[in-house]
């Protein structure tokens, strides 16, 4: 059907009105959604890095072999938190700043509040061993004002993350650092006083794991986490085995 030269004017006017209208309210939309590096804005897959310390337990201030574990465990979330966004993940950080004090329970509810699929709580050990553990809950505990947790589904969940990021922890940290395996809360002074999970896990309603990155009491162990290429290289293995899980 042909339409007079005026008429036919006006619609075209009105359809580029139309798609610019279109193309604005996209470029909206985008902007609305998560970081560059996501994939799908609301879809986006949201990760909780817990840089351990300082706590209500402890400071984690202690200088052991020129470095100390509040450093450490921040000094790798950053790097893992970069790692983890430009592979279009969402990541939540339970603190804004190195020295920020937050109690264990908030740190466990940041990553519920965010719809973590998982939690990483990262820290450093002291004890007369050498190199890494992976830690999780394996059944409930009890905190001393009677709060109990963590539920079967987590329990669950947590075993098989903790799982997955030990082997990729594993591969990719061989020949730099001990194998101290996967190893239950139960397995830790904190948890075993708390019936088996530390209070970390406890409100947790997210999978939920506690990296023992390295033993600070360990001169080796000290001296590869404290150059740049070690943070570098416990953070990609970190990030390794975060992504096994939860892209399966």
């Amino acid at each position: 059907m042909k339409f007079p030269a005026a008429v036919a004017l006006l619609l075209a006017l009105q359809l580029c009105a139309s798609q610019a209208q279109v193309k604005k309210g996209g470029q909206k939309t985008q902007a609305r959604g998560a970081s560059p590096a996501s994939k799908s804005g609301a879809n986006q897959t949201v990760v909780c890095l817990d840089p351990g310390h300082p706590s209500e337990v402890a400071s984690g201030r202690n200088v052991q072999n020129g470095t100390n574990e509040t450093h450490v465990a921040w000094a790798v979330a950053v790097r893992l938190q970069k790692l983890l966004q430009a592979e279009g993940y969402a990541v939540v950080m339970t603190k804004s700043s190195e020295d920020e004090l937050v109690r264990n329970r908030e740190r466990a509810l940041v990553a519920n509040r965010a719809g973590a699929s998982l939690m990483v709580r990262l820290h450093c050990d002291a004890s007369v061993q050498q190199g890494f553990a992976v830690y999780y809950p394996d059944r409930r505990g009890r905190t001393k004002d009677g709060a109990e947790g963590p539920s079967p589904a987590v329990i669950k969940a947590s075993g098989r993350a903790a799982r997955a990021v030990h082997d990729a922890m594993a591969e990719t940290l061989a020949g730099a650092l001990g194998d101290n395996g996967v190893r239950t809360d139960y397995q830790t002074k904190v948890g075993r006083e708390q019936g088996g999970a530390l209070t970390g896990s406890i409100f947790s309603q997210v999978p939920v794991i506690t990296i023992e990155m390295v033993v600070l009491s360990n001169e080796q162990d000290a001296a590869f986490i404290k150059t740049v290429e070690g943070e570098q290289r416990m953070a990609e293995a970190i990030a390794r085995g975060i992504v096994r899980f939860v892209a399966r």
